[in-house]
């Protein structure tokens, strides 16, 4: 059982991560809503956006300038939690 609930945790964490790296790659090539990578690129937001927010709500209480570390501060949180929940299923089991 232990075994099976940190394989779903690292699973879900890296899907996660990969979506974030794709919003990232994406961004840079998405200008137009209308064809095929700017669709997947709105899938994609609407996947993360959840998880950005909050990071981007946070970043704009310090000066970054026209940097966007949001996406950055959310992949490191998001790795950051997937161990935590590891290492709490690995105390209870």
């Amino acid at each position: 059982m232990e075994y099976l609930l940190i394989r779903a945790i690292s699973w879900f964490a890296q899907v996660i991560m990969l979506l974030l790296m794709a919003r990232v790659i994406l961004s840079w090539f998405a200008r137009n809503p209308s064809n095929t990578v700017g669709k997947i690129y709105q899938v994609v937001i609407r996947l993360t956006e959840p998880i950005v927010e909050p990071c981007r709500n946070l970043m704009s209480k310090f000066n970054t300038g026209m940097f966007d570390f949001s996406v950055l501060i959310a992949f490191f949180l998001v790795d950051i939690v997937a161990m935590v929940l590891k290492l709490l299923v690995s105390l209870i089991f």
